[in-house]
């Protein structure tokens, strides 16, 4: 592909893309296609010549938007939002055009040094202590997810609490502990098999009555396991449940971490962002004086393109410690100087993308005052489909809704709600996800869309009404 065609075809992908963004609120927001019908419709073998790419066009039009579950839809309010925006989109073009393989400062330094730079922004924009910048012992890293976050903060406090023996030596699966509330996210589970500590090293806490960890519960379990010789390593508290978004009393989990010299790991990977607000900032309590660890994704809430994990470090020497391996050809002077940050040491895999780019272009495009004003539009809809779900005797709430996230059901048995849901979201005009709270079949409503205005709000409130009194009527 020449210059020429290439400044011509992206023209018309750019085009593309906004004209997809104008027409998408009139597609179906889950995908209506059968299991293997998009297969069916490509061809068995790839083309022996090249062909032009107004061909690729046609096909995503007529084979691959069709398949697609449409994130970005304003009816979508499934799971948590994984919104992007503008900015991000054409800074992703801007990486994928510079080609960059971030691995070590000197393979780009630019792509370093502009990611130390915006999450340190980041953090001053969420005031996360200083310690967590590279303006003290820590520092932040884009990792994909808060999953790999968690991984890599896991093997940090392998490190540390091994005295580095867990580097070399492997792990004595039996001998450590780690902890986190019954409503934690299944990541932790996952990196206690991939770190060998194995599914029976985790232990989950028990909740209070707003579906948070129950601290007492936490040094009960600590204080049992160190009097059988186990070894405490970490504890993962979560500021935002995927099932609720309940919020882990940080403030009291963060002395029981100290007292047992266990590592604090803040999970805020979807509310984490709202801290940019002030009014928000209570979800971060206990934070600057206890975590060791803090992971959040922009790229759910704040409008960055997916893949972009905002990870922080208060002690990046544990991390760099339990994940630096230097073969020969990767040594250079200035790594061996000690003055420059080598991102490989800082995440499982060698090679990394610049995805800094897109949050560098989403912070400088809406600046702090656009994203706090986004934080707010979310939280308010959010507020007021509470407000109409509690004014009906037919529904109830199930959990505190702080944030853009409103749990909700029926009252009575779960069959009802089990259907309401699965015609809701075979309308196409929203998708909703669910989950249990408290053994009930729960609806979960999470708003943080770029597109999502109050009218779709409003909508999905009518469809849900609507659909409820006909359920009632067929009994």
């Amino acid at each position: 592909m020449t210059a020429a065609e290439f400044r011509e075809h992206g023209h018309a992908v750019v085009d593309w893309v906004a004209d997809y963004w104008d027409r998408m609120a009139s597609l179906p927001v889950l995908s209506q296609v059968k299991p293997g019908q998009v297969r069916a419709e490509l061809p068995d073998v790839p083309p022996e010549a090249g062909e032009p790419f107004t061909a690729l066009l046609a096909d995503l039009d007529a084979i691959v938007v069709p398949g697609l579950t449409h994130w970005q839809h304003p009816g979508f309010f499934a799971y948590f939002p994984s919104s992007t925006s503008g900015p991000a989109v054409l800074a992703e073009l801007l990486s994928a055009g510079l080609g960059v393989q971030g691995m070590l400062w000197q393979t780009s330094p630019a792509c370093t040094e502009l990611e130390q730079h915006v999450l340190d922004w980041l953090a001053g924009l969420l005031g996360l202590p200083e310690r967590f910048t590279f303006a003290g012992s820590g520092g932040g890293v884009i990792q994909d997810s808060a999953s790999s976050a968690l991984l890599v903060v896991l093997l940090a406090a392998l490190h540390r609490k091994s005295g580095g023996r867990a580097r070399t030596d492997g792990v004595d699966r039996g001998r450590y502990r780690v902890y986190a509330s019954i409503e934690a996210h299944s990541s932790l589970e996952k990196a206690a098999r991939i770190t060998g500590l194995g599914t029976s090293s985790v232990r989950f806490i028990e909740t209070r009555a707003d579906l948070s960890m129950d601290p007492e519960a936490l040094r009960t379990a600590i204080a049992g396991d160190v009097d059988a010789g186990l070894t405490p390593v970490m504890v993962m508290a979560t500021v935002g449940t995927t099932s609720t978004s309940a919020v882990d009393p940080v403030d009291r989990i963060g002395p029981i971490c100290a007292e047992f010299g266990a590592w604090l790991h803040v999970d805020a990977g979807y509310a984490g962002v709202a801290a940019i607000c002030p009014e928000l900032r209570w979800i971060h309590r206990g934070i600057t004086d206890y975590a060791d660890s803090y992971a959040t994704n922009p790229h759910k809430w704040l409008l960055t393109a997916f893949d972009c994990d905002a990870c922080y470090v208060s002690d990046r020497a544990a991390l760099v410690g339990a994940l630096s391996v230097v073969p020969e050809y990767l040594r250079n002077s200035a790594s061996e100087s000690g003055t420059v940050v080598d991102y490989r040491d800082w995440q499982v895999p060698l090679g990394r993308r610049f995805r800094a780019l897109k949050l560098w272009a989403v912070i400088r495009w809406y600046g702090a005052e656009g994203l706090r004003a986004h934080i707010r539009h979310s939280v308010a809809l959010a507020q007021r489909f509470a407000s109409w779900v509690a004014a009906d005797d037919r529904f109830e709430l199930m959990a505190p809704h702080p944030l853009s996230l409103v749990c909700f059901r029926l009252r009575g048995p779960d069959e009802p709600n089990r259907l309401l849901l699965q015609e809701i979201n075979d309308s196409g005009r929203i998708y909703l996800s669910h989950t249990t709270v408290r053994d009930a079949f729960t609806l979960r409503l999470a708003i943080g869309g770029a597109a999502t205005r109050e009218e779709h709000v409003t909508a999905a409130w009518d469809l849900l009404s609507r659909n409820a009194s006909e359920l009632a009527d067929r009994g």
